[in-house]
């Protein structure tokens, strides 16, 4: 196993470990929370003559932290009286449905390659703990996760949840594995990219962003987690901003 593997999987590990996947929820007072609200500020203010109604998470490479920053994130608008959907894009790994203990029986899968029907989709939007904040999983892995994501019926339900919803939060995959967070964001208000600290290598980013760019992708900014203390004390800190606008 190579440094970095070994390095990230050291620090999902020690992430799991301390409980930080709902901190957001169960920990409002808490520095990251906080963090997490200046996070949804930012949002907020992004776009604030045409406000973002769908939101993308992606990554560099898997094991980042994209998932859990998209769950606190969605917490932290749902706290506010946002009606938010959180919906699990990566069809090939999944993992939201396990942060908030839900079934992954029926899912976003199931409504692309089943009869389109608004009832199926309401009832899919499973409710979760958090006031105002509602999940949509992936549903069972499909063998064609790219071809699903980039068909019409994709754009459908991505019009009807924007309708249904004040904010839809995507959790996509990583950009360098698959297509897939291309093909979703370039059908979406914006991008935002997680690079964990100590890991990100600059150049992995810089081709994350070319790719974005590749399909009009509106990427809004770079957020840096799993920043240690120690750091937070040197200014490093939680980072949110157009990190990569110059070339």
């Amino acid at each position: 196993m190579s440094f970095w593997k070994q390095k990230k999987s050291r620090l999902s590990n020690e992430s799991g470990r301390s409980g930080v996947a709902l901190i957001a929820d169960y920990d409002p007072s808490a520095r990251v929370s906080e963090e997490y609200r200046t996070l949804r500020t930012n949002i907020l203010y992004a776009k604030a003559d045409d406000p973002i109604k769908t939101l993308v998470f992606t990554s560099d490479s898997p094991s980042e932290g994209k998932s859990t920053v998209s769950a606190n994130t969605a917490a932290t608008f749902a706290q506010q009286g946002i009606r938010t959907l959180l919906l699990d894009a990566d069809m090939r790994r999944p993992t939201i449905q396990a942060t908030f203990g839900l079934q992954n029986k029926f899912g976003l899968v199931d409504l692309l390659t089943g009869e389109e029907d608004e009832a199926k989709l309401v009832k899919a939007c499973q409710k979760t703990a958090i006031e105002n904040l509602f999940v949509l999983p992936a549903g069972p892995i499909p063998p064609n996760p790219s071809e699903l994501l980039s068909s019409k019926r994709m754009q459908h339900i991505l019009k009807l949840v924007s309708q249904a919803f004040d904010l839809v939060i995507l959790d996509a995959p990583p950009v360098m594995s698959v297509t897939d967070a291309q093909i979703i964001a370039s059908r979406t208000d914006a991008t935002i990219i997680v690079a964990p600290y100590g890991i990100a290598q600059k150049n992995m980013l810089l081709e994350t962003r070319n790719l974005l760019e590749k399909v009009h992708a509106n990427i809004i900014g770079v957020v840096m987690n799993r920043v240690p203390e120690a750091a937070r004390r040197s200014q490093y800190g939680y980072y949110y901003g157009s990190y990569y606008t110059s070339k």
